[in-house]
């Protein structure tokens, strides 16, 4: 039996912008992070929403609401209209679980799913991509200054001018870049 390989998950600490995070570089080689069922499940457990089970058909699910909720931060970044078809996704996936929110020991939120199906799961994700739309969490909706990544995130740094969606990879790629173009233009002029 052949082990496969699939690219690791970008963490984060916001469930919907990580949950987008599961498609990089959208705007050069684009890299799927989820690409089969059960990595959909993996992620889901790796952000404490784990479920029994996941089909082809959950999988498609979960991809329309993380391009739903992609488009949508991607309007609020550029503060344009919200296209209809990624609300209606949005609400239909927000409304469509059974998942409660419980109070751990430590004073934590954690999410709790109804019957740990990725309906549920989806649930989740939907509600918390709603509650940055609507403003309600404090921080501001960015795109990632990268153009080849052009993730939406969530920026809750003190001043809110956070440019790369992660300083591991973009951040340090296009400081990395700028810097060796320095040289290239340095060593051109001796």
């Amino acid at each position: 039996m052949v082990a496969m390989s699939f690219p690791d998950f970008r963490d984060g600490s916001v469930l919907a912008t990580s949950f987008t995070g599961t498609l990089t570089e959208r705007c050069g080689k684009a890299v799927e992070r989820i690409p089969v069922p059960l990595r959909l499940a993996d992620w889901l457990a790796a952000n404490g929403l784990a479920v029994d089970s996941c089909a082809q058909p959950q999988l498609d699910r979960a991809r329309e609401l993380r391009e739903s909720i992609h488009a949508a931060l991607t309007a609020v970044a550029e503060q344009e209209p919200i296209p209809s078809s990624a609300t209606r996704v949005l609400n239909d996936c927000s409304t469509h679980g059974q998942a409660s929110a419980i109070l751990t020991p430590e004073g934590m939120r954690k999410w709790q799913l109804g019957s740990a199906s990725v309906d549920d799961a989806l649930s989740v994700i939907a509600a918390d991509a709603i509650s940055i739309i609507a403003g309600e969490r404090d921080g501001r909706v960015a795109l990632c200054a990268s153009p080849t990544c052009r993730a939406a995130f969530f920026d809750t740094s003190r001043s809110r001018t956070r440019k790369w969606c992660d300083m591991g990879t973009c951040g340090n790629r296009e400081k990395k870049a700028r810097f060796l173009a320095g040289k290239r233009n340095s060593s051109l002029r001796t």
